[in-house]
C-alpha cells in the first residue's frame, strides 16, 4: 500500500482522472493528494491577502496619518508655542484657540478633521473593488482615531479626538457627520463649553447611528462597534473635563492663556515689560 501511495504522489500531476481508475483502497489517498491544486492554493493566498493583510495595512496607514498632530505642526509653522505647554495641555483646536490665533485654531480643526475623513472615505470609495468592505472601514476609522490620541510621531501624547472623530463620521456617512457636528455646535453655542459639547456629541453619535439605521444610512455592525469604541474613548479622554465641569472650573470657549504667547515673530512677543524703578 505504501508503494501505491508513492506511485500516486509521483504521477498525480501527469495523469488527470487517475484517482477514479485506482482500486478503492488507494483512491482515498489519491483524492487527498489531488485536493490542494496549485490554482486553488494561489486563490486561497489571494483571499488571505484581501481578508487579513490588506485591511491591517490600511489600518496601519490610517494610524500613521492620524499621528500627524496638526495642533503642534500648525503652531510651529505660525511661530506659536507648543499647545502641549499651556492651557489644558491638549494638542487640539480648542487649546490652540487660547493662543489668541484664530487662524491657527481653524487650520488645526480642519486638518485634524481631514485626517480622520480621508482614509475612511478612501476605503469606502475604492475599497470594495479590492475586497475591502465595512470591516476594513471600521478598522481604518479606529486607526485614524487612535493615531490622533496616541501619535507615534509625538511620543504618543495626542489630543482628545473631537475633530478627528467628526472627520471619521463624515467619512462613514456625510449625514451622520453633519448631524454630530450640528449637535456639537448647538451645545457649544448655548453653553460656551467645548468639552460639554464634545461629550454630548459623543453620546449622540452611536445613538443616532443606530436609531436612524435604514432611514438615513446603513449601520453596519462593524462600523457601529467602531463608533461606540470611539465615543467611549472620547468620553474617557474628557474625564478631567468632566471633573472641572462638575466643580464649575472648566474654561469657556474663547478664553486666552497668557503663556500661549508667540514663540517668535514681533520683537518682545511673549516677554513681560520691565517694571519701573522707584
Amino acid at each position: 500500500m505504501a508503494g501505491a501511495a508513492r506511485f500516486v504522489q509521483a504521477h498525480a500531476g501527469r495523469m488527470p482522472g487517475f484517482a477514479s481508475a485506482l482500486p478503492p483502497a488507494v483512491a482515498p489517498r489519491a483524492a487527498f493528494v489531488f485536493t490542494p491544486t496549485v490554482p486553488e492554493f494561489l486563490a486561497e493566498g489571494s483571499v488571505l491577502l484581501s481578508d487579513l493583510i490588506f485591511p491591517l495595512l490600511a489600518a496601519l496607514l490610517a494610524y500613521l496619518i492620524g499621528s500627524l498632530s496638526f495642533a503642534v505642526i500648525v503652531s510651529r509653522a505660525l511661530g506659536l508655542n507648543d499647545p502641549r505647554q499651556y492651557g489644558s495641555g491638549n494638542p487640539g483646536a480648542t487649546n490652540v484657540l487660547r493662543s489668541g490665533s484664530k487662524l491657527a485654531a481653524v487650520l488645526t480643526l480642519l486638518l485634524d478633521a481631514a485626517k480622520g475623513w480621508l482614509p475612511v472615505w478612501a476605503v469606502g470609495v475604492w475599497g470594495p473593488a479590492h475586497g475591502l468592505h465595512e470591516g476594513t472601514q471600521a478598522l481604518v476609522a479606529l486607526g485614524a482615531f487612535l493615531g490622533h490620541l496616541y501619535p507615534v510621531f509625538f511620543r504618543f501624547k495626542g489630543g482628545k479626538g473631537v475633530a478627528t472623530a467628526a472627520g471619521v463620521l463624515l467619512g462613514i456617512d456625510g449625514w451622520l457627520g453633519l448631524f454630530v457636528l450640528l449637535t456639537w455646535l448647538a451645545v457649544a453655542v448655548v453653553s460656551r463649553y467645548s468639552s460639554l459639547a464634545a461629550l454630548v456629541a459623543a453620546i449622540a453619535a452611536p445613538l443616532a447611528f443606530l436609531l436612524a439605521d435604514g432611514a438615513w444610512w446603513r449601520a453596519d455592525r462593524w462600523l457601529v462597534l467602531a463608533v461606540v469604541a470611539m465615543s467611549a474613548l472620547l468620553i474617557w479622554r474628557h474625564r478631567a473635563n468632566i471633573g472641572r465641569l462638575m466643580r464649575g472650573q472648566e474654561s469657556r470657549l474663547g478664553s486666552k492663556d497668557k503663556s500661549a504667547s508667540p514663540a517668535g515673530g514681533q520683537p518682545g512677543a511673549g516677554k513681560s515689560k520691565p517694571k519701573p524703578r522707584h
